[in-house]
């Protein structure tokens, strides 16, 4: 008798073709390609849609940490990807699908993940997204890219392409050179730098910097670190140090941090014996300030309130005002700065820098002291802000040599503050920040 014949089993379809089949989840690589979109898309910070991201799709801690980091690593090198993609695409493609492919190549150029892993997390995510029609483009680009690998660099100007030029033109004003540095100083992941609380043991394989900060490795996460439950230590940049350290808060004076979340300052202005209040409006990071707070045990006044309009109940000794600002140097640790601000966001925040400044008058004593500082590399924002902040009325007090006797390079010719990213380049760089001190004069 004749055997009768198996049934063939049905041909499985080449995951190529699969265009509407399920697709497994990627959690990383999901919340990286929203948060990019949203940068790119609708200039969204990257942590306002890593949250709501992360939530949306379920995402463990370690997944959100790999998702900041493959995100933060194709902002810090935008420009390149862009460049180097175009030879590659004949047609532009939907800008979802480039934010795709950029993904895909800086996993490929910056962070050595595996070609087959780079390719297809790329390729399945483009179908998870409903954009199966340009699966066969990922594919045969990031393969070129793949072979091809870091010759694809050869040539192109990195440090210039990955700054939007009107930055790159702006920070000239800084001096010769120094856009390239702030670019170089950009280019990689930030250490991760701890004020230590008065007497405090540093974690171990930290580097003591000049000012006192201890700086972990990048990657590090702080809460994790012996002796953060405990309030030993607190995170801030070494250049973040700098205003409330040249504020020179004495035992016992009043001091007012206005615009004090996180609280890094706060925690400065209180170690040093002021008695603080920190001012913040945004309730999200009053919350933040507050539990920072707690976890510190620093005897701090906590209010709710707009800096341009509250009014302490007696005059202070000295004010710290760390103004909101485009923050742009910030942008090694937030590279998404450089593709979220706009030019024009500038006459808002200087409008809103300047009530504040003219609100400080009312604040301080005759004869005390104001620091103004901002976390910005712009020109308007620091010192055409110093300048403005004269003719209110306000009488400049140059900072001397001796009070920056660890970052002399800082002290402009006016005696004025100012930090960069491609200041201490040899120790992990640092972020780029402005200030400048007054008093009030007396009546």
């Amino acid at each position: 008798m004749t055997a009768e014949p198996r049934p063939r089993k049905p041909r499985q379809r080449s995951t190529s073709r699969q265009g509407n089949a399920p697709q497994p989840a990627d959690p990383t690589r999901d919340v990286a390609f929203d948060i990019l979109c949203g940068v790119v898309e609708n200039r969204r910070m990257l942590e306002n849609s890593l949250t709501r991201s992360a939530t949306a799709h379920n995402a463990p801690p370690r997944d959100r940490a790999a998702a900041h980091r493959l995100a933060a690593t194709t902002l810090r090198h935008m420009g390149t990807l862009r460049a180097l993609l175009e030879p590659f695409l004949r047609k532009e493609p939907p800008e979802p699908v480039r934010v795709a492919l950029m993904m895909g190549c800086a996993q490929l150029l910056f962070l050595e993940t595996p070609p087959h892993a780079a390719v297809g997390t790329t390729v399945s995510l483009l179908r998870r997204r409903k954009l199966a029609p340009f699966t066969g483009l990922a594919n045969a680009v990031l393969r070129k890219v793949a072979d091809q690998g870091a010759t694809l660099l050869e040539g192109l100007d990195q440090n210039r392409l990955d700054i939007p030029a009107w930055l790159w033109t702006a920070w000239n004003q800084l001096g010769r050179g120094v856009p390239r540095a702030i670019a170089r100083g950009i280019s990689h992941e930030a250490p991760l730098d701890l004020t230590l609380r008065p007497g405090a043991t540093a974690p171990e394989g930290g580097v003591v910097l000049p000012n006192g900060s201890i700086r972990m490795p990048a990657g590090t996460r702080v809460a994790e670190l012996p002796g953060y439950e405990e309030g030993a230590f607190w995170v801030q940049d070494a250049a973040a140090t700098l205003p409330a350290r040249l504020l020179n808060a004495q035992p016992g004076e009043k001091v007012t941090d206005l615009c004090a979340a996180p609280g890094g300052k706060t925690a400065q202005l209180a170690a040093a014996g002021a008695t603080v209040t920190a001012v913040e409006q945004n309730p999200n990071r009053l919350t933040r300030l507050r539990e920072n707070m707690e976890r510190l045990a620093y005897p701090v006044e906590i209010v709710q309130a707009d800096a341009t309009s509250w009014v302490p109940d007696t005059l202070q000794d000295a004010i710290l005002l760390d103004a909101p600002c485009s923050a742009t140097g910030t942008a090694r640790r937030h590279p998404d700065v450089l593709w979220v601000k706009r030019p024009r966001d500038l006459n808002t925040l200087t409008a809103g820098q300047d009530q504040m400044l003219k609100a400080a008058m009312g604040m301080v004593k005759p004869g005390g002291r104001l620091i103004y500082a901002v976390c910005s590399l712009q020109e308007e924002e620091g010192p055409a802000r110093a300048r403005a902040a004269q003719a209110m009325g306000w009488q400049p007090a140059p900072f001397t040599p001796e009070e920056l006797a660890v970052l002399p390079e800082a002290l402009t010719p006016e005696g004025w503050l100012r930090t960069h990213p491609g200041m201490w380049a040899d120790k992990g760089s640092m972020d780029g920040f402005f200030a400048a001190r007054f008093i009030r004069p007396k009546d």
